[in-house]
């Protein structure tokens, strides 16, 4: 059997048809139908046609006062759907190898999953002494870098007006005050990362960041880990922090995020 090239069976009509929904990833409003015409080199009653197969399924929607179109919200809803299907923790991995490689200190994305902050991906560096994988482990909100990240960036912020008092206590170095923390976690809002200080493991220090989708909602935080006698506040302040916020933002361009 002769195998044809996939091109062959192109179908025009369905071609011109994404040829249509292409021009809108370059506006940032709306596209009359005349204008369509013109840059396709379509015929306007073929370019209305079009329009109206992809405004039956919700693709396109017609602005009734300008008479222009704009996407539907059957775009947004396929494009919600790839981002899951590709996955934040997908798209995570060559990050979080990227920040090992470079740091030599273990990295690690975590997820809100309700109300529970789980690591559910970690690569950890070649080194007798390291912080080895906790996935699946229960982050506590106030006293872990991926938990301030998430008090911080939470869009709801239910989960700030619900934490107790005095706070659970693991380490000397925790904050139990809920006050006290409440200020940190709006010094990470404008800093745009957090830090544990072995506030939740005595011995580990953390750095972690927050990562956004297309939508500019936060899906998960990016965390790098180690011994805290490695993690000096000066290499923190050099060499972590501003790996860790390039980390982030490399993730969250991928998931879509405009910056």
């Amino acid at each position: 059997m002769i195998r044809r090239d996939k091109s062959n069976y192109v179908i025009q009509s369905v071609s011109h048809s994404l040829d249509v929904l292409e021009q809108f990833c370059f506006e940032a409003d709306e596209i009359g139908v005349t204008e369509l015409s013109k840059r396709l080199k379509l015929h306007k009653n073929n370019v209305f046609r079009l329009l109206a197969t992809l405004e039956s399924r919700g693709y396109i929607e017609q602005n009734k006062v300008t008479e222009n179109y704009r996407l539907g919200l059957k775009c947004l809803q396929l494009g919600k759907t790839y981002v899951n299907q590709i996955g934040f923790l997908e798209r995570a991995k060559a990050v979080l190898k990227d920040l090992t490689n470079e740091t030599q200190e273990s990295a690690f994305a975590a997820l809100r999953k309700g109300k529970d902050i789980v690591p559910l991906e970690f690569v950890e560096p070649q080194r007798a002494i390291r912080v080895t994988p906790f996935l699946g482990l229960i982050l506590p909100w106030h006293c872990t870098a991926a938990g301030k990240v998430h008090l911080a960036f939470e869009a709801e912020g239910e989960f700030r007006e619900s934490l107790p008092e005095p706070l659970p206590k693991y380490t000397e170095n925790t904050i139990v005050d809920r006050g006290s923390l409440l200020k940190e976690i709006k010094e990470v809002s404008e800093k745009g990362y957090a830090v544990d200080q072995g506030e939740f493991i005595e011995d580990v220090c953390c750095a972690a960041v927050p990562i956004r989708d297309y939508a500019r909602n936060l899906v998960g935080s990016l965390s790098v880990a180690g011994p805290v006698y490695r993690l000096t506040p000066e290499r923190m302040d050099n060499e972590i922090i501003p790996r860790v916020l390039q980390g982030g933002r490399e993730l969250s361009r991928r998931l879509g995020f405009p910056g």
